[in-house]
């Protein structure tokens, strides 16, 4: 008979292998089952609500004498509690398995795909770049609820190191949009990146160049009649200061959204998918009829000059701009026709800055609450459009330009 418990490390190694298995106990209903073919198993025979269970611990000598007693009482004591031993083993193994299923990174790009139908793919692009770059090389891997605020700041404080604070507070944000996801699709319980609400350094903004001076916009106007460049790109430079939208939507205009009859234009705004309405002023029109004789067959205003199919280049306008002589870094830039109108429309001619940003496309919360609507001021843009292109042509005539009185005085 082979020898009975307890057992030693010494007994178990000399231990024959037998044509039958067989059990050696050692306490505790703690077993070693040793095999026909010479495995040995550690096993553990108790009993839960009346009935006979046997939980397995593992193989020797992996899983040590000293190891498989301590399985046992860890055993014992949750038998003790109430608590199947085998139970809370499987229930422990499915909570891995879950955790394994859910990390930061596979959260992460789920939520990204949830964003494909609601944000531009430029967004998204960017989105998975910071969070490629910055996130998950240190995080990914991670259970999501196992992620802590500490461990967030620790990746902000590297990102803002190396002079990339608006990057850091992008990154933050997006966290915290992702652990709300898992929160939302029962992955996570908190959002730890809220907690990280004021933890780094504010970015300082750096506006866009922008000349918003009258005298010096009236000789940059002039400049854009004299561009010696191509008809549609001199088109461009003329509506850019006009207009004042977004560069991308100027470059991309499509003439299926251009009214001349109504003098509208009509588009969704890139950065927020929301639809728009631009007022256009009679000079606009007329720029615009002109342009029609050229382009009007095609998709776009302002075709590629190599592909009539694709619109031109997002550094067009910038180009020309340094050809005239413009430096795009301090003077003026694409962008900087938005902040032009802005600051003149509301310093030179008291227009009222509700009208000015709903006319920008910016989310402007109203006693109603809504963030946005397109029709919202509509009357008063018309003729604030009209005013701005009249303005314009003084300013580029070298005339005086005209104060509007202050309304709200």
């Amino acid at each position: 008979m082979p020898p009975q418990s307890p057992l030693t490390a010494a007994a178990i190694r000399s231990l024959r292998v037998q044509v039958k298995a067989y059990k050696l106990g050692d306490g505790g209903g703690l077993y070693l089952e040793v095999m026909p073919n010479g495995a040995k198993y550690w096993r553990m025979k108790y009993r839960f609500n009346g009935k006979e269970r046997r939980a397995s611990f593992g193989v020797y000598p992996a899983v040590s004498l000293a190891d498989a007693r301590a399985k046992r009482e860890e055993a014992r004591a949750q038998l003790a509690k109430g608590i199947d031993p085998v139970a809370a083993r499987r229930l422990d193994k499915e909570l891995k398995a879950f955790a394994q299923a859910n990390t930061l990174e596979a959260v992460a790009l789920e939520w990204l795909n949830t964003r494909a139908g609601c944000v531009a793919p430029a967004q998204i692009t960017k989105t998975a770049a910071r969070l490629r770059n910055d996130v998950l090389p240190r995080l990914g891997a991670r259970p999501i609820t196992e992620i802590t605020a500490p461990e967030i700041l620790a990746v902000l404080r590297r990102i803002t190191e190396r002079g990339a604070a608006f990057t850091a507070h992008r990154v933050r944000s997006e966290l915290s949009r992702i652990f709300r996801y898992a929160i939302a699709t029962g992955r996570a319980e908190r959002d730890p990146a809220r907690d990280l609400i004021g933890a780094i350094p504010i970015p300082t903004t750096k506006h866009f160049a922008a000349i918003t001076d009258t005298v010096r916009a009236g000789e940059m106007l002039r400049a854009f009649d004299a561009f010696s460049g191509t008809f549609p790109v001199q088109c461009a430079l003329q509506l850019a200061p006009m207009l004042f939208c977004r560069p991308c939507e100027l470059r991309k205009a499509e003439w299926k959204d251009i009214d001349l009859e109504a003098a509208e234009w009509r588009y969704l705004v890139t950065k927020t998918k929301t639809p728009h309405i631009v007022p256009l002023a009679r000079q606009a029109v007329s720029i615009l009829r002109a342009l029609h004789t050229l382009t009007g067959s095609g998709r776009y205003l302002f075709h590629g000059a190599r592909d009539i199919s694709r619109p031109m280049s997002d550094a067009a306008i910038n180009a020309a701009l340094r050809r005239l002589g413009y430096d795009t870094k301090t003077e003026i830039t694409g962008h900087g026709f938005r902040a032009m109108a802005r600051t003149l429309l509301h310093e030179e001619f008291n227009v009222k800055p509700e009208v000015i940003e709903h006319q920008l496309a910016h989310r402007v919360p109203d006693t109603l609450g809504a963030a946005y609507n397109r029709t919202r001021f509509i009357k008063e843009r018309r003729k604030m459009m009209q005013l701005w292109a009249d303005a314009l042509d003084k300013m580029k005539a070298g005339a005086e330009v005209i104060k509007l009185p202050n309304r709200r005085a």
